[in-house]
């Protein structure tokens, strides 16, 4: 089966410039942007200053500036919040979204059609914008970020649907943003983000760097965000997760049989050794965890 391209009509882009936008995103966001470049792409996320969860996105050079590609629908609260920062920096941030769309390449020989090495990051510029396998995982497949006009010529690559991206991203357990994180309550080590290259614990300081370096050296995070399967009626998204009327979790993203669930680990094991069966609503649920999670 070719690999298949999917357009991410929910992603939007903020485009940052300035003399001092490396330094001023060092200071914010949890990934280490002196990393960033033309053939290297990264993932992050931006803190309260008590370490939950904001906003997280990718990071993009082309040229001169840096791109964040994240949520259309919460780009403007990003900006927001990065603007609160700015003080007297020397940057310009700018929603740029109408000038661009995001797609998703994803699928067996997705990485070779598109002669990118199979490394989370690895970038090269295309047809005006860029092309990134994605910093998470190589396996994730890879984005695009291309000038609206361009004509998306992805030799070798089928069209699909959203939903069928949104299964392969379910299958990887990855997270997509405020579906599965909850904006100002959510940590980022319940969710994959050391693993998935989110986190870069040797840079200094930013806003919540030491509220998740204490859980982290700790060992203080109990849930995790994981794949699961699902036999019976579909719940909806925000279902709790039951194991003996207990709740142990809750269901976050969903399609078709398949879904995320952010669960206590406890209860994971717990079900497992007792072969009793965790419940959302009508459905029972099988966790599958991924083979880049480290429990």
């Amino acid at each position: 089966m070719p690999p298949s391209v999917t357009l991410l009509e929910a992603r939007g882009i903020l485009q940052i410039a300035g003399a001092d936008t490396r330094s001023f995103l060092q200071g914010l966001m949890t990934t280490d942007i002196n990393k960033a470049s033309e053939t290297r792409a990264l993932y992050g996320a931006l803190l309260t200053p008590q370490g939950k969860y904001l906003h997280d996105f990718f990071v993009a050079q082309m040229g001169d500036c840096v791109y964040l590609e994240a949520e259309k629908a919460r780009l403007a609260d990003l900006k927001k919040r990065l603007l609160l920062y700015k003080l007297r920096a020397d940057i310009l941030i700018a929603d740029v979204t109408g000038e661009f769309r995001v797609y998703a390449l994803f699928g067996e020989g997705a990485l070779a059609a598109l002669n990118l090495d199979a490394t989370a990051g690895a970038a090269r510029t295309f047809k005006g914008g860029c092309l990134y396998v994605d910093p998470r995982l190589a396996a994730a497949g890879t984005r695009a970020i291309l000038p609206i006009g361009t004509t998306p010529d992805f030799e070798g690559f089928v069209a699909a649907n959203f939903d069928k991206y949104d299964r392969f991203r379910i299958g990887l357990g990855l997270a997509d943003g405020s579906r599965d994180l909850v904006p100002e309550k959510s940590l980022l080590l319940d969710y994959g983000f050391d693993e998935l290259n989110g986190i870069d614990w040797k840079k200094g300081c930013y806003v919540g760097q030491e509220v998740t370096a204490r859980m982290k050296h700790r060992g203080l995070s109990r849930k995790r965000l994981l794949p699961v399967t699902l036999a019976g009626k579909p719940p909806a998204p925000g279902t709790l997760v039951q194991l003996a009327d207990r709740d142990v979790g809750t269901l976050t993203s969903v399609c078709g049989d398949i879904g995320l669930a952010l669960l206590q680990l406890d209860a994971v094991e717990k079900a497992a050794q007792e072969g009793t069966a965790l419940q959302a609503g009508a459905a029972q649920l099988t966790p599958t965890p991924p083979s880049w999670l480290r429990l």
